[in-house]
């Protein structure tokens, strides 16, 4: 189950259809895996207190992931967006709204699923799969800009 919170009404102001494009991320980049995710879309301020309580970096970020402890099964975790920052790099980069979101969700995803990118290798590893997952759902590659 995925269960979409919607704190910050800009969301679905900028983007009616929000809770449907999270819900289909979310979706795709689970792919047979069984589990729940709470999708929390919020504010930049929001985002930047939970960046510095569990992160100790005081600004807000793009999206925030928080794996549940396997003893929270089916639980898998949670996911944190915030607005400002989305908007803004959606548009400095060229995409949609929706095409952005769209690949912040299954970024989570992976993270809550196990995936990181601390190194080149493992980060190359998560962008062919986030890659694949968002072709699976009809959003152009998000990292075809940055290798122009």
């Amino acid at each position: 189950m995925i269960e979409i919170e919607v704190e910050a009404e800009a969301w679905t102001g900028a983007l009616p259809e929000t809770e449907a494009v999270v819900e289909r991320a979310a979706l795709a980049a689970l792919g047979k895996v069984e589990g729940d995710i709470v999708v929390l879309l919020t504010d930049d301020e929001s985002v930047r207190e939970l960046n510095a309580r569990f992160r100790d970096k005081d600004r807000p970020t793009n999206v925030l992931s928080f794996p549940a402890p396997e003893n929270a099964a089916p639980h898998l975790g949670d996911i944190v967006l915030a607005y400002g920052v989305c908007a803004t790099e959606a548009e400095a980069q060229g995409k949609t709204l929706a095409d952005h979101l769209s690949h912040l969700v299954v970024h989570g995803v992976l993270h809550l699923l196990g995936r990181d990118h601390e190194d080149d290798a493992e980060a190359e590893e998560m962008e062919a799969e986030e890659r694949e997952i968002l072709a699976q759902i009809g959003v152009a590659d998000p990292y075809l800009a940055e290798q122009d």
